[in-house]
Formats: structure tokens, sequence, C-alpha cells
């Protein structure tokens, strides 16, 4: 079974960076797609859909916060897991992380 999780940054600058970083994790996939605009939004953002087992998308995540800490403050990356919405930044990481984890341990 496969899993998957949704990103967008808070810098489109660092999408490609970011899809990239995340490409190197063993049995991983990622896209780039178009995000979907909100209602009253002319546009919205492109989004990283990453695809991978269990423990793939684990592994993932786990190496967001190296990446959000290598960034200019105030970066941020807001991701759909499960259908449940987080924001990950550099002030947040040690108490965001554990959550995602027994998240997808479920």
């Amino acid at each position: 079974m496969r899993d998957s999780i949704e990103l967008t940054v808070s810098d489109p600058s660092q999408m490609l960076l970011l899809r990239d970083w995340l490409r190197g994790q063993p049995g991983t996939d990622v896209a780039v797609t178009p995000g979907q605009p909100q209602q009253g939004e002319l546009g919205a953002l492109d989004v990283l859909v990453v695809l991978a087992s269990s423990t793939g998308v684990v592994g993932a995540l786990k190496t967001l916060p190296e990446f959000i800490r290598s960034r200019r403050s105030g970066f941020r990356i807001e991701m759909t897991v499960r259908g449940e919405r987080f924001v990950l930044e550099a002030t947040n990481v040690e108490e965001v992380m554990p959550i995602l984890e027994r998240l997808l341990d479920e």
C-alpha cells in the first residue's frame, strides 16, 4: 500500500529544490502538480505530491526539518497527510514531527 502527502512551500522558488531533495529518498515518487484555487482565489501554488510506502513517506518527512533549517528564516511547508493539514517551520519542527509520525503509523 502506498501513502501520499501533498506539500506546498511558502517560497515558490524552493519548490523544485524540495522536489529534488525528496526524490533522493529510496522508494519515493515525487511529482509537481498544479494547485487548485480555493473559492474567491484567482490562482494557487503548485503542489508536490509524494507517493511511497508508509515507511518511505515517514523517511521523506524526517528529512524535511533539515531542508527547512537550511533555508532563510520564515520558510515553511504546508502539508496534507491523510486529510489532516499541518504547517512545518523551523520553530515548530520538534512539535509537529511526532504528530506526523503517529498519524502515518496508524
